[in-house]
């Protein structure tokens, strides 16, 4: 099964964008999403992410991941198109270096938990994140992510 992934890096931050595109693969594939479906992830910087999170999140800070679904094809005939992911790398870095977790698992755990929320998955009440966090833990599992940089992270939100 084959999904078109692509990550947008025009920085250069440090990242495995094959890691990355295999994380989103492994929600995909356990959520047997439709073949050829298309995503993009993008590396950005703290600030693009803050006015992006302002604008769309009525939230006037950064933060380290945000999805934007579209959850179907803009055109016709075309492969359905899930949306967008958007990680602040300097952030997410940040997070890592101040939780003493790898940078790299970091950003695993982003991609995940970000493809989740383009499938439509939420943690706004008990019941919906008990049911991210258990099709989380499952990916991170499949990616040898330690379960434990999860609280970690949820602490800074």
């Amino acid at each position: 099964m084959t999904f078109d992934i692509e990550v947008q890096n025009d920085a250069g931050y440090p990242a495995d964008a094959g890691a990355l595109i295999h994380a989103a693969q492994t929600v995909l594939r356990a959520h047997e999403i439709e073949p050829n479906c298309v995503m993009t992830i993008v590396l950005t910087d703290d600030a693009a992410v803050a006015a992006l999170n302002r604008q769309f999140r009525g939230i006037d800070s950064p933060t380290d991941v945000l999805s934007f679904p579209l959850g179907g094809s803009p055109v016709p005939g075309e492969p359905p198109y899930l949306g967008d992911l958007v990680i602040a790398y300097p952030y997410s870095a940040a997070q890592a270096a101040r939780e003493e977790f790898s940078a790299a698992h970091g950003l695993l755990l982003l991609v995940v938990h970000g493809t989740l929320h383009l499938l439509g998955y939420d943690h706004d009440s008990p019941e919906n994140r008990a049911e991210m966090w258990a099709a989380q833990e499952d990916a991170l599992n499949a990616l040898g992510v330690p379960l434990s940089i999860v609280p970690r992270l949820e602490e800074d939100h």
